[in-house]
C-alpha cells in the first residue's frame, strides 16, 4: 500500500509509530534533569514532591517524545515507502493524515501541560517542541540532523528541571550533563541514519561518544555507586561500538537500540553523582530503565 491508507491507526501500529519501547529513557531523562537542576532542587523536596515532580516532567516529555516520533514517520512516509516498506504508514496500518494529526495533538498537549508549571517551563517546552518539529521536517535533508536530535534530548533535561520548579534549568551541572547527553545522542543518531542500509560507511563521527563517557567518569570519581553505573555505561557503549565496527548483518540496528537504552545509564551516573538524599533511589530507578528498555525493544522496535 502507499501512504494513503484505509485505516486510521491500528493499535500495534500506534505503539510502533511512537517507539514506546524507548519511553523508559524519557523517564530517566526526567529524573536526571531534576537532579542536575541543583542539589537544592532535590533536598528542598519531600519524597512525595520528588515523585510528583518526576511524574509531571515524565508525562510532558513522553508526550513530546511520542508526538515527535509520530511526526517523524509522517514526514518520512514517502521515503519509507521506498526504503522501509514495513513501517506502519506504507504498510497500510496507519493513515498519513491520522499520524500527522496525532503527532501535532501530542506536541500541543506537551506544551500545554508544561505551561501549567509556569512561564519558564512553558518556554522550555516550546523550545523543545520547536526542535522536534525542526528535526522531523528536515532531518533527511541536512547533515546537521544528529545535532538537532541531540538538542532535543538536551532540552528534555532543561524542560524537566523547569517543570520541577527547581530554578536550576541553566545551572552549571545541568549544562555539563546536558552537553554529554547531547554528544551521546549525536553519536547514536549518526549511526541510526545508516540503519536502513544496515552498514556504517564512515566511523569517525562516532568519536563523539567518548565525550559523555569522559564527562560521566569525571563526575563519578569518588562515588562508588556512580562508578559502578559508569562501568555499565562504558560496557554498553563498548558493545555497541563493537557491533558497529564489525558490520555484520543486523549489527547496526542492534547497536543503535543499545545506545538508545544506554541513555538511561548515563542519566543514572549523573543522578548518583549528585549525591543528595533523594539521589540514590532515583539513580537506581534510572539504571533499571536500561534493562527495561532492552526488554521492551524485543516487543516493540525501538528504531
Amino acid at each position: 500500500m502507499g501512504v494513503g491508507t484505509a485505516v486510521l491507526i491500528r493499535p500495534r501500529a500506534a505503539l510502533i509509530l511512537g517507539r514506546v519501547s524507548n519511553l523508559p529513557t524519557v523517564l530517566s531523562n526526567a529524573m536526571a534533569g531534576i537532579a542536575l537542576a541543583g542539589i537544592g532542587t532535590l533536598d528542598g523536596m519531600a519524597g512525595g514532591d520528588v515523585v510528583g515532580g518526576v511524574a509531571r516532567a515524565a508525562i510532558v516529555l513522553a508526550l513530546f517524545y511520542v508526538g515527535g516520533m509520530y511526526l517523524n514517520d509522517a514526514f518520512d512516509a514517502k521515503i519509507d515507502a521506498r526504503e522501509r516498506p514495513g513501517r506502519p504508514i506504507p504498510k497500510g496500518d496507519a493513515s498519513l493524515g491520522a499520524v500527522f494529526a496525532a503527532g501535532l495533538i501530542l506536541i500541543a498537549l506537551g506544551i500545554a501541560l508544561a505551561s501549567l508549571s509556569g512561564l519558564e517551563a512553558g518556554l522550555c517546552g516550546g523550545l523543545l517542541a520547536g526542535a522536534i518539529l525542526f528535526y522531523d521536517a528536515l532531518h533527511k535533508r541536512t547533515a546537521a540532523a544528529p545535532a538537532i536530535m541531540g538538542l532535543c534530548r538536551l532540552l528534555s533535561y532543561v524542560t524537566a528541571a523547569a517543570i520541577a520548579g527547581g530554578g536550576g534549568a541553566l545551572a552549571p551541572w545541568m549544562l555539563l550533563g546536558a552537553g554529554g547527553l547531547f554528544c551521546h545522542v549525536v553519536g547514536l543518531t549518526f549511526a541510526a541514519r545508516q540503519e536502513a542500509y544496515d552498514r556504517l560507511d564512515t566511523a569517525w563521527p562516532l568519536g563523539v561518544l567518548a565525550v559523555p563517557l569522559a564527562g560521566a567518569l569525571w563526575v563519578a570519581l569518588g562515588n562508588p555507586a556512580a562508578l559502578v553505573l559508569w562501568a555499565a555505561l562504558a560496557a554498553a557503549t563498548g558493545w555497541a561500538l563493537h557491533r558497529l565496527f564489525r558490520r555484520a548483518a543486523g549489527d547496526v540496528p542492534r547497536a543503535v537500540a543499545v545506545l538508545i537504552a544506554a541513555i538511561a545509564l548515563y542519566d543514572a551516573v549523573l543522578i548518583a553523582a549528585a549525591g543528595s538524599g533523594a539521589a540514590a533511589p532515583l539513580a537506581l530507578a534510572a539504571a533499571l530503565c536500561f534493562p527495561l528498555t532492552l526488554a521492551l525493544q524485543k516487543v516493540i522496535p525501538g528504531t
